[in-house]
């Protein structure tokens, strides 16, 4: 039996409602403050079409992401460099910490919901399980670097949303001065040598 595609109105009623919770999420103070009651309010629908279309809060919010993120998850995948393959390690694990950084940046409510939906751990999500791959296979590839797993995980904790929002605002760091100490970390840590147990 051939797969059914979407109804026309269906699609419609879904891209009102990506675009709605966006748009929420870039304006809100914190992101626990959008509720679906607003979100099915600002894109014109039904709570009952939010709810069929996305099940429950997390999978909106996993939904938006994906759809976010495609742009950026298909550039290191099939991309130019620096950030697709066939750039140089270090040059590419540079830029895959500065996209993902900058993401966090544009999308910072967004991200804090994305990373609050893991049962209260960004780290059981699948979007981070794709990058600490992403970049650990990226780390596999530089010679003489052990322990590329723990050196995924402890990179991409330098881009916690969480962290992200903390510095902004409340360290008053701008985009600029977030960038070049991330590039300063990264550089730190992939020029140290690995000591070892």
């Amino acid at each position: 039996m051939p797969e059914r595609k979407p109804r026309a109105d269906a699609l419609r009623n879904r891209e009102a409602v990506l675009a709605a919770a966006d748009r929420l999420f870039a304006e809100c103070a914190r992101p626990e403050d959008v509720t679906m009651a607003d979100i099915a309010a600002a894109a014109g629908v039904g709570k009952g079409t939010l709810f069929r279309g996305f099940t429950d809060r997390t999978g909106l919010i996993l939904a938006l992401c994906e759809a976010r993120l495609d742009p950026l998850r298909r550039a290191v995948a099939d991309g130019p460099p620096p950030l697709g393959p066939g750039t140089p390690p270090v040059e590419r694990v540079h830029a895959l910490l500065d996209a993902l950084l900058c993401f966090k940046l544009d999308h910072r409510h967004l991200s804090l919901a994305l990373e609050g939906t893991g049962s209260d751990s960004p780290y059981r999500t699948d979007h981070y399980d794709w990058w600490h791959r992403t970049l650990r296979d990226v780390l596999a590839e530089i010679p003489g670097l052990t322990g590329a797993g723990f050196t995924a995980h402890a990179l991409l904790a330098a881009v916690r949303a969480d962290l992200v929002d903390h510095l902004v605002d409340r360290e008053h760091m701008t985009r600029e001065d977030l960038r070049a100490g991330l590039a300063a970390h990264v550089t730190r840590v992939l020029r140290e040598p690995d000591a070892g147990p």
